[in-house]
């Protein structure tokens, strides 16, 4: 029996599993102040409820990230303060961020996601390390199914270069 035949949790992190997971948290961080500053630029109902969701799976995994760094003694990345809410109608024309835009960066943050969550699983030696960004990954993808249904029913998508002719052979 070997150092890695038991309990996964009770097995040390090497330093990608730590490197992924405090870079994870500070970036959650960053992202639940950004996305609390898009929720107070944005004016459409169902994309401020998509913001609402957003912000929830951010703080549900840096609670998770948390715990795993604090219980091996790893310190805590620096967060950023709460935003406080701001009604958009006080944010000058100029100074706003719009529906679209708001849009296009939380699609962007869940795409960046799922390559990251992608990243930390195939690098994961602890099964429960793995196992835990498998669930990140199912609900960023699920976010982003949601943003994208979202996208088309209000038109913001804005796709490549379609390929829709098929020249003659």
């Amino acid at each position: 029996m070997g150092m890695f035949s038991g309990n996964s949790k009770d097995e040390p992190l090497h330093y990608g599993e730590v490197f992924s997971i405090w870079t994870n948290l500070a970036a959650n961080y960053g992202m639940i102040a950004g996305y609390q500053t898009f929720y107070n630029h944005a004016g459409d109902k169902d994309l401020k409820k998509i913001i609402e969701d957003f912000i929830q799976c951010a703080k549900e995994e840096a609670k998770q990230l948390e715990e795993i760094l604090k219980t091996n003694g790893i310190a805590l990345p620096p967060a950023p303060p709460e935003r406080p809410d701001a009604r958009p109608e006080d944010i000058p024309p100029g100074a706003k961020f719009n529906d679209p835009e708001i849009s296009a960066a939380l699609s962007l943050d869940a795409a960046a996601g799922l390559v990251a969550c992608s990243q930390a699983m195939g690098m994961s030696i602890r099964e429960d390390i793995g196992l835990m960004y498998g669930q990140f990954h199912t609900a960023k993808a699920q976010l982003g199914a949601k943003l994208l249904r979202l996208n088309k029913n209000k038109g913001w998508l804005v796709p490549p270069p379609l390929h829709v002719d098929h020249p003659e052979k």
